[in-house]
């Protein structure tokens, strides 16, 4: 078994709370600076930098776990990851039809620029990314599942946006891969908080909105190889592979 760093909780410039500098490129060469080996592109209720994220991550050594931070009806953020990039536009068509619709101001929220590896601007994303789906936690996390992907609620010791905010306890009707925490809690005194989640597999994540920040804070998975199947394994805690929170 190896150790491998991981930050999956990072947001591009498609996010409208995503500096500018966080371009596909920079977010790529930021992390092998900060000798990351695994990152998360979760940007809100979109995963269209995804397969430009996923490939440059390929060329340059890093391993790249793309999907979205979607935010449910309850305005729960979950962070949410795919192996390929069908499973990805599939997906993507899902957050599409079920975005509520509403108009971004780019001087009240940001700039929600989708942008090439040279940093060209394609297209600027109309609707609020930042706004609810009208879907529940409940319908999200069947529909990732059936795309075979990760499901992870997000920031969940966060007094807002987090599930044990917004719906004041974790469900176990639903199926969850792992539960994050932010770079402001330990795992020990968030679990003195809410005891019975000790079971649940923990990540903590850096939820990068500026360059310097990727890294900050990350996990270490300890896996056989960097793969979609063996993140899977480490977070189901299978086969020796784990999650270890430094």
């Amino acid at each position: 078994m190896k150790d491998f760093s991981a930050d999956l909780h990072i947001h591009s410039v498609l996010s409208p709370c995503g500096d500018l500098d966080m371009s596909p490129r920079n977010i790529i060469r930021r992390a092998g600076e900060m000798q990351i080996d695994i990152i998360g592109i979760t940007d809100h209720n979109s995963t269209r930098h995804g397969p430009l994220m996923r490939r440059l991550g390929r060329e340059n050594g890093i391993f790249v776990l793309t999907g979205a931070e979607v935010t449910s009806r309850e305005e729960v953020h979950c962070l949410s990851f795919f192996e390929d990039d069908r499973q990805l536009a599939s997906f993507q068509r899902y957050l599409d039809d079920h975005l509520i619709p509403f108009p971004s101001d780019p001087l009240r929220f940001g700039h929600q620029i989708v942008v090439d590896q040279d940093d060209n601007i394609l297209e600027e994303e109309k609707n609020l990314l930042i706004y609810s789906i009208d879907q529940t936690v409940n319908q999200i996390e069947e529909v990732v599942h059936l795309h075979n992907g990760l499901f992870i609620p997000a920031h969940i010791n966060r007094e807002r946006n987090s599930m044990t905010s917004q719906l004041g306890f974790v469900p176990s009707d639903i199926i969850i891969d792992a539960l994050e925490i932010s770079r402001h809690v330990s795992k020990v005194d968030f679990l003195k908080l809410h005891p019975g989640l000790e079971d649940y597999t923990f990540i903590q994540s850096s939820d990068a909105h500026f360059p310097e920040d990727i890294g900050k804070v990350y996990s270490v998975f300890r896996l056989e190889e960097i793969s979609f199947r063996e993140i899977r394994m480490a977070l189901a805690k299978k086969g020796g592979r784990e999650v270890i929170l430094p």
